[in-house]
């Protein structure tokens, strides 16, 4: 898992239990049953804007999460490219290498066949 979804999963998880918290709370205070509603009534107003608030936290983490992702596709293609050129580098030297045996091979051996007369 990592560390962007993480930091996301605990903010999500903060708000959320947050909001908990916040009920819990106003059902076990000692205040009369009309105060409570009332807080109760006040929090629900408050509610859409508390979903707004997570939604738009969700939306930047998974942009951030997004780019992460994308600028770490960049740096594994880029790599990729750099190994997929210094393979293909090494191997045209290696041939070339190869050939130049072949020709030393060949011209030693035409050099030390000796001319029958």
């Amino acid at each position: 898992m990592s560390k962007s979804n993480k930091t996301g999963l605990f903010v999500g998880g903060m708000l959320l239990g947050g909001a908990v918290g916040t009920l819990f709370g106003l059902l076990i205070a000692p205040r009369t049953g009309k105060e409570t509603r009332k807080i109760l009534k006040k929090s629900a107003d408050a509610l859409p804007e508390i979903a707004e608030d997570l939604s738009t936290s969700v939306q930047l983490q998974a942009d951030r999460i997004s780019e992460n992702a994308l600028r770490n596709f960049d740096d594994t293609l880029r790599r990729l490219k750099e190994a997929l050129s210094a393979g293909i580098e090494a191997s045209k030297l290696e041939t070339d290498r190869i050939q130049q045996e072949d020709r030393e091979v060949s011209t030693n051996s035409t050099a030390s066949i000796p001319e029958n007369n």
